[in-house]
């Protein structure tokens, strides 16, 4: 089993009697229908539908957690709760209240979503899987970057501040990857995003390259999203 804490996660906690149904309003996956022993990807879009960021939807006792890109943290905590009104929700920044960890190779029993105490466990692959929660403490020698690459092998997106407002869900794979459902209604941006499923209007799209360019470089007529050990995600033109 190998391990790595990441730091370049938060955490936003999104609790109260309307939480669910405020997530559901805003993401591009259906958060109504999530059950309490699995995690989604979803985006949070302009109304262009172009990403904000990027999530992990973790069910909690209380609500959910949602992680993204730490350097997206505050700002998108702030700018979501725009949208709470009279909504019974509350939404907190809290990134440096929880530890994350990065854990492959592992063979870990449970479901999807595991809880217990203030630790999740969460599986987001074969073998692969998230350890988050308050005062916890692994004994890792891996660096952050080796579970980055596992990621980008993966095909997973991270939208970062350098690529914020970039990318329609489409153009990194977020269909494929189970992110978007198109039957769930509306939610900012649906109507781009559903435009540019059903009239093919993607014309740039993610995939796996060589580069040591950070995210938000231009690559041969493309964007980098995410990189790490000369390996990197970048939009390309199809």
């Amino acid at each position: 089993m190998e391990c790595a804490r990441l730091n370049r996660y938060g955490l936003l906690a999104v609790t109260g009697a309307d939480a669910r149904d405020f997530l559901h309003a805003q993401l591009t996956n259906d958060i109504a229908n999530l059950p309490a022993n699995r995690a989604a990807l979803a985006g949070w879009c302009t109304a262009k539908g172009r990403l904000l960021a990027s999530f992990l939807v973790i069910p909690a006792r209380d609500g959910f957690l949602l992680q993204l890109a730490r350097d997206l943290a505050p700002a998108v905590a702030k700018r979501l709760s725009m949208y709470i009104l009279r909504s019974k929700v509350k939404i907190a920044d809290e990134s440096v209240d929880w530890t994350q960890y990065g854990v492959w190779d592992a063979d870990l029993d449970g479901p999807g979503v595991s809880w217990n105490g203030d630790t999740v466990t969460v599986k987001v692959a074969e073998r692969r899987f998230l350890k988050i929660g308050k005062g916890l403490a692994e004994d890792c020698g891996k660096n952050e970057d080796a579970w980055t690459l596992q990621e980008i092998r993966a095909g997973r997106p991270l939208i970062t501040a350098a690529t914020q407002d970039q990318f329609v869900p489409q153009m990194v794979n977020f269909e494929s990857l189970g992110a978007i459902d198109f039957q769930k209604g509306c939610y900012p941006g649906q109507e781009i995003v559903a435009r540019a499923q059903y009239r093919g209007q993607v014309k740039r799209r993610m995939v796996h390259v060589r580069t040591d360019l950070k995210p938000g470089e231009a690559y041969n007529g493309g964007v980098v999203v995410d990189s790490a050990a000369g390996e990197a995600l970048a939009v390309m033109p199809v």
